[in-house]
């Protein structure tokens, strides 16, 4: 069978998937459906229309899904060696790089994003199942000297944390799943997974693509439904043992609070507004494009997405000249044409909120360069907003302090370093940043300055698991990738022998 083929039959299968009547849950290896019996839809946001209906999950449901859970992680799964969960996830890898097409033709329709970009995220896949797959078998404790009279030994052990929460965001699921999934199957841990209301569908698919790889049942559970019901429930049950969770600020303090029932490890990652600093003597050839790109890719969807775009006076009109022309090559269309850049935003409240904004910046008196817009014609009936630059813009006006989620870039001019380094630090957040300079000891200086979980030299948005990212202020805590990453869904366990 030729690749086309292939990709066509793949194409098929998810077009299978999607027409089912209703998408059910995934709780103990069995598709189930809610237990009152209830549905929600979603809705394809490049076409406005109801794409699938999905199990509207509660209480009683994340509750099953937790027994489902502790009796996996109780059971035959906690026998399994380092070698045979790394196995698995090595038989899982396989598996997803025969089943990507399938798995993004699913994904654009669900959340927007365009097939070609989704394709340009299967590297970054690939390469976060292999690094968790390295870590199944590198789980180490230490033997440890010590001061106690006698013959006594002291070690470590690192054991698995028990069952893990994981929400997870709308504006990557099919990517976003396995931070969570890949630690939870390298460590021993078991989950229960609570999808966006919004775009749930590329988990449930993988859910079902797990089970077929071989992982044993109740390992991974997904409740789909609302965040105020199934969310909640999930934060705040007793029996979860931590939260891995992607997305606001404001939902975040919600879940710090739901886990002081039983005192729940977390790890979030939160809103950002980073800030993009391109010096004066930045190659314009690069920063231009990798600007713009770190707003407008995924429609500006991205926590980390460099949103102020802090430009050094002198270079102010060229950047923003070679800025909107590069914009101008932009394509905004449907989430399947394979020549669309830039997809529609996830739903018709985000496409409100983003219009709003905009209002916001003209009425604080930012200067609307381009964009601005919902599109209209044959893009009228989903949720597209045009790439929209502002000129004009300062530090305490609300596009520049607050998280838009969407395709809008500020331009802040500023005169020296230090300068930017106070603007990019008078924010709330903490979680991405950049610097495009040549100067070595400029770059270093911005870097060491500027207080984020994350920054750039000349490049934005790379993510390597092996390196890792997070956030500080409000952007969240607690590590993506890394061992660091891995430590959190495990815990240290001291043993004492006296021989």
């Amino acid at each position: 069978m030729t690749t086309s083929q292939q990709n066509f039959a793949l194409c098929q299968q998810a077009q299978g998937f999607l027409s089912r009547d209703v998408h059910h849950l995934v709780i103990d290896g069995q598709s189930v459906a809610a237990a009152s019996g209830q549905t929600l839809t979603t809705v394809n946001p490049s076409t406005g229309e109801v794409l699938a209906r999905l199990a509207a999950g509660d209480q009683t449901d994340i509750d099953r899904a937790v027994v489902a859970a502790r009796k996996a992680f109780n059971g035959q799964w906690s026998t399994w060696t380092p070698y045979e969960r790394q196995a698995l996830l090595m038989r899982i890898a396989q598996v997803l790089d025969e089943r990507f097409e399938e798995l993004i033709q699913i994904e654009a329709m669900d959340m927007g994003a365009p097939v070609s970009r989704l394709r340009n995220t299967k590297s970054a896949l690939m390469k976060m199942v292999s690094f968790f797959a390295s870590q199944a078998a590198n789980i180490t404790g230490e033997t440890l000297m010590n001061g106690i009279p006698g013959n006594v030994t002291t070690m470590t052990l690192k054991a698995p944390v028990g069952v893990i929460g994981g929400i997870i965001p709308w504006n990557g699921p099919l990517n976003s799943q396995f931070w969570i999934i890949g630690a939870v199957l390298a460590s021993g841990c078991t989950a229960v997974l609570k999808p966006s209301e919004d775009a749930s569908l590329s988990v449930l698919r993988v859910a079902e693509i797990l089970h077929e790889a071989g992982m044993p049942a109740g390992v991974i559970n997904v409740v789909t439904g609302l965040g105020k019901e199934a969310g909640h429930a999930l934060a705040a049950h007793p029996g979860v043992d931590r939260i891995a969770f992607t997305g606001s600020t404001q939902t975040g303090r919600s879940i710090i609070q739901a886990s002081t029932v039983n005192i729940k490890k977390l790890q979030l990652e939160l809103g950002g507004k980073s800030a993009d600093i391109v010096c004066s003597d930045a190659d314009l050839d690069k920063a231009v494009p990798g600007a713009a790109m770190g707003v407008f890719a995924n429609s500006g969807q991205i926590c980390f997405a460099g949103t102020r775009v802090l430009v050094q006076r002198p270079i102010v009109d060229e950047f923003t000249e070679r800025l909107l022309a590069f914009v101008d090559t932009l394509r905004v269309g449907q989430s399947l044409d394979e020549a669309a850049t830039l997809g529609p935003v996830i739903s018709q409240p985000q496409m409100d909120k983003v219009l709003s904004y905009i209002k916001v910046g003209r009425d604080e008196g930012a200067e609307l360069l381009c964009g601005g817009q919902r599109l209209e014609g044959e893009l009228g009936n989903g949720y597209f907003v045009q790439p929209s630059v502002f000129g004009d813009v300062t530090n305490e006006m609300r596009i520049a302090r607050e998280e838009i989620f969407g395709p809008v870039l500020s331009i802040l001019p500023f005169d020296d370093v230090d300068e930017a380094i106070a603007i990019a630090n008078d924010s709330e957040y903490g979680l991405g940043g950049a610097v495009w300079s040549q100067n070595l000891s400029t770059a270093l200086r911005v870097v060491h300055g500027v207080h984020t979980g994350t920054m750039w030299v000349n490049c934005y948005g790379y993510i390597d698991p092996l390196v890792g990212f997070g956030g500080t202020k409000l952007s969240g805590y607690g590590s993506k990738g890394s061992s660091a990453h891995m430590d959190t869904y495990l815990y240290t366990k001291s043993v004492y022998m006296e021989l």
